[in-house]
């Protein structure tokens, strides 16, 4: 469920005070909204605020693997913060908007730096074994792959409706290679909680979807 935006304000707040160590200037909130904005654009089906709610909760159930867990959930408002469907560069136009915005906001340049790392990142989700913080974005970001039946479904459901301007024998080739390249990775999970709770729920998940697509 979507948090009201009045609660996803607040967690940005408290967020980006704590990463810049309780500094009040520049007033956090113009931009919350600018991000909020982005995140409710239209062409969004499945990444949307619910999704940015997701992660955001996802990455309190796994902060305790993250080096600087701040920096991660900073790292989830920017990470899908642009996004067209029919564009291939979403994630570096959205790690350079983050090295932008959080400069202006006046986090330190070290911080800055890792959370348009962070960003970077969810291109291949594919984070070193001492990166925990990338750990922690990565295995947030891909948590709604270990849903049950009807909220998978549902996630499938959006994601299609996101690619609406794909034909559908063309949508279910490229689905299908996306579904097998994850299947192929020897993990999708690298923190300890992802592995022990995620691992096989998602592998079974992108299994099916996989086998009613080539049915």
């Amino acid at each position: 469920m979507t948090a009201p935006a009045a609660d996803l304000r607040d967690r940005w707040t408290q967020t980006l005070l704590a990463a810049r160590d309780g500094a009040s200037v520049p007033d956090p909130l113009p931009y919350a909204e600018n991000l909020l904005a982005r995140w409710a654009e239209p062409q969004r089906r499945y990444h949307t605020t619910a999704h940015l709610t997701a992660v955001l909760d996802h990455i309190d159930t796994l902060a305790d693997h993250a080096d600087d867990p701040e920096l991660v959930r900073l790292a989830a408002w920017f990470h899908d913060a642009v996004y067209l469907p029919d564009r291939s560069e979403n994630e570096e136009r959205s790690a350079h908007l983050a090295e932008r915005a959080l400069a202006e906001a006046g986090l330190p340049p070290k911080g800055t730096a890792e959370v348009a790392r962070l960003v970077r990142l969810t291109v291949t989700h594919a984070p070193d074994p001492a990166d925990t913080n990338g750990q922690v974005l990565c295995d947030a970001d891909l948590a709604i792959l270990a849903s049950a039946p009807k909220p998978y479904g549902a996630y499938v459901a959006a994601v299609r409706e996101e690619y609406g301007f794909v034909p559908d024998e063309l949508f279910r080739e490229g689905r299908a290679g996306v579904l097998r390249q994850l299947l192929d990775l020897p993990r999708l999970f690298h923190t300890p909680y992802g592995e022990k709770h995620w691992e096989a729920a998602a592998r079974q998940n992108l299994g099916a979807e996989l086998a009613s697509l080539t049915a």
